[in-house]
């Protein structure tokens, strides 16, 4: 089967060679529509062996993305931006799945570089070329619409989930976020297409999650909680409103709503993986809260779902050394680390923890490496460090 890799670009100059390389050995064709670039955009996907179309920007993800699709001539669609890169060993699985004479769609696991949340998603981006498959949504664009209209025809076919993580994405780094003004582009078109489907759970799921992110909070609270009411809402929308109503309920210190919101959030039958942020953050506030135990319990469980997850092994170092458990702290801490090297604040609070047992070459060493780490992103917390150090006379 023929699998055609669409992407829609503008000025993506300084990614795009990554990702389109990503997909060499899995992809028949490459076909790129751009939206308007004024760099070396197109030539660089013409360079790298993409079909390159114009289309005049007309504030519609869901337009573009389409226009994308005509040019396909595949068997199958699998959808990149230009800030995700296809995981290399993904590959055999795409092979097989897409080889199906039952599938319709598969899900990919979206692995969320740099989020401050959710390390994961789950996005609906390799499909069967057809032309009732389109997307919808001038935002936050996706072709569910159109494939749950044609099981309701077409009984016969099946959704299907990879196991594994597909795609890394990292445009939710700050950096990205903010060179690209994704807050402002994103709520300009939400508005638009929500004041035409005010009832929409899914748009009150996105929309609600983004005023939440840019502090308006009580606007946040009212359109996740009105998304709750809606006659019928999958799932994994059920997950996204109740887990960012917890969000917004912590930025309001209304603890006990948050702690039900992320327990309704937990409750959620969705992927698995899909429920890391909502233990995360019910354990950062149980944490906060004092109740160690709960908390503890909290990440333990995300780790059972995720052993990999360096965020719950250096929060479980957290809650472990506020219990006065430093040996298992530091085995925490460490894992953290081996998982996340450049984690500057487990390398600090390894540095304390080792420094408490006595053990100073090598606190002084992770110390060291917090600094370096700091000093990237945090030079403030870099020299307060190295005052700090030196004061006690370790530097």
């Amino acid at each position: 089967m023929d699998l055609t890799l669409c992407m829609i670009v503008k000025n993506e100059e300084a990614t795009l060679s990554r990702t389109l390389d990503s997909v060499k050995g899995v992809v028949d064709e490459m076909v790129v529509v751009d939206t308007g670039s004024g760099d070396r955009t197109r030539e660089i996907a013409r360079e790298c062996g993409a079909r390159v179309y114009e289309f005049e920007w007309c504030d519609d993800f869901a337009a573009a993305r389409n226009e994308c699709l005509k040019h396909a001539q595949g068997d199958w669609i699998l959808v990149l931006d230009a800030d995700e890169v296809l995981v290399p060993e993904i590959q055999p699985q795409i092979k097989q799945a897409i080889a199906s004479d039952r599938l319709l769609l598969i899900n990919l696991i979206r692995q969320e570089i740099g989020a401050s949340q959710s390390p994961y998603s789950l996005v609906s981006r390799l499909f069967r070329n057809r032309l009732d498959i389109r997307f919808s949504r001038p935002y936050h664009a996706m072709v569910d619409d159109s494939v749950a209209e044609i099981l309701q025809r077409e009984p016969k076919w099946k959704i299907a989930s990879l196991p594994d993580v597909a795609i890394w994405h990292s445009g939710y780094q700050k950096d990205a976020i903010a060179a690209k003004s994704k807050f402002q582009k994103a709520q300009a078109a939400m508005e638009r297409y929500i004041a035409y489907y005010p009832n929409d759970a899914y748009a009150c799921s996105k929309l609600g999650a983004l005023y939440v992110e840019t502090g308006q909070i009580g606007r946040g609270i009212n359109l996740l909680t009105k998304g709750l009411t809606a006659e019928v809402i999958d799932d994994s929308i059920v997950y996204e409103l109740n887990y960012h109503l917890g969000i917004a309920y912590r930025q309001q210190q209304q603890f006990a709503k948050a702690k039900e919101h992320y327990q309704a959030a937990i409750n959620t039958n969705v992927f698995p993986p899909l429920k890391l942020g909502a233990y995360n953050n019910l354990g950062n506030l149980l944490k906060e809260e004092g109740d160690l135990k709960s908390a503890e319990k909290a990440y333990k469980a995300a780790l059972k779902i995720d052993p990999y997850f360096a965020a719950g092994h250096y929060n479980l170092g957290l809650t472990l050394k506020a219990a006065g458990n430093l040996a298992h702290a530091i085995a925490y801490y460490r894992q953290a680390i081996k998982l996340d090297p450049e984690h500057a604040e487990a390398h600090q609070n390894l540095a304390v923890a080792l420094l408490k047992i006595g053990k100073m070459p090598e606190s002084l060493a992770e110390f060291k490496r917090a600094i370096a780490l700091h000093e990237q992103r945090r030079p403030f917390e870099a020299e307060r460090l190295r005052r700090g150090l030196q004061e006690m006379g370790l530097m």
